[in-house]
């Protein structure tokens, strides 16, 4: 009887081992997670991604007419940390299920779905898209495995792409890079500690490559040098000058710049502005001409 217990007991153990145990093993549609990113815009895509196997796969495995998972197993999804724009719709950042619907082999429409936590189209509710956008997908050459890219990345635009079998599915995905770049750099700067010249040099930086939001940047220059006046931030407002031809104004800036980089003690601060000082010098010599010429 003890046997027979102990028996018993081993065989539980067993099963609940065995329970509790998942092996990892090859799957036949191995999942992808993918992140791009566009200006300041991260992409986020996951989806299945099967194989054609020898298939007939439009029309056949993918019927027309049929809402389709656009990936295997679980729904594919795509995520958007900023608002972007798709075709002439504006798409709030957040997290979608895609779906598309091949109407026929020439016209198909991608569906962004509100709904989440789905398998595959199960429990799809077509009132809880938030698009349908029509598309024309483009003969490809042929890939065994479905896949998504984003493709041609610029600052505002990158393209969207489903490839697999012998079609392809390009959708263009635009943003709003310097707005949204200006979000998070008042962010950044509504969090920065009172003492930090940096971030502030940091923001007006940016906004000279743009050549953009001129007031804006004069007003962060001089937060700037009210917190540590030095050799960079004043040269940076020399910089912001002379971009609205006050080259009056920014030659002396510059003279002042050039003083402070000369007479700083610290050897971080030395070695900095010496990797500065020929540009500084050159903008001088610039400027100069430059002011003539305006006279």
């Amino acid at each position: 009887m003890t046997k027979y217990i102990v028996a018993v007991f081993l065989l539980l153990c067993s099963a609940s081992a065995f329970a509790q145990t998942m092996l990892k093993l090859p799957q036949p549609s191995p999942r992808a997670n993918l992140t791009y990113t566009i200006g300041v815009t991260e992409v986020n895509i996951n989806y299945g991604a099967p194989g054609v196997k020898n298939r007939e796969v439009w029309g056949k495995l993918v019927p027309y007419g049929q809402v389709w998972r656009a990936g295997a197993n679980e729904a594919t999804t795509i995520k958007f940390s900023t608002e972007v724009r798709i075709s002439q719709e504006t798409i709030p950042a957040g997290t979608y299920t895609l779906y598309v619907l091949p109407v026929d082999s020439t016209n198909w429409t991608l569906i962004l779905s509100k709904q989440k936590g789905l398998w595959g189209t199960d429990g799809y509710d077509p009132k809880q898209d938030q698009v349908r956008i029509p598309f024309s997908p483009q003969p490809a050459p042929f890939h065994e495995t479905l896949e998504y890219s984003v493709k041609d990345i610029s600052t505002n635009i990158g393209r969207l792409t489903l490839t697999w079998a012998n079609k392809q599915l390009v959708v263009p995905i635009r943003v709003e890079t310097h707005k949204e770049t200006l979000n998070l750099i008042k962010d950044s700067l509504s969090m920065a500690k009172p003492t930090d010249w940096t971030v502030y040099a940091q923001a007006v930086n940016y906004l000279l490559m743009q050549n953009s939001d001129h007031e804006l940047a004069l007003q962060w220059v001089d937060k700037s040098i009210g917190i540590g006046e030095n050799f960079y931030n004043t040269w940076l407002k020399a910089r912001l000058l002379a971009q609205k031809n006050e080259y009056s104004e920014a030659l002396e800036l510059n003279k002042k710049a050039q003083r402070l980089g000369k007479k700083a003690k610290e050897s971080k601060a030395k070695e900095s502005y010496e990797a500065y000082a020929d540009e500084i010098e050159d903008d001088a010599v610039l400027w100069k001409e430059k002011r003539f010429a305006v006279n």
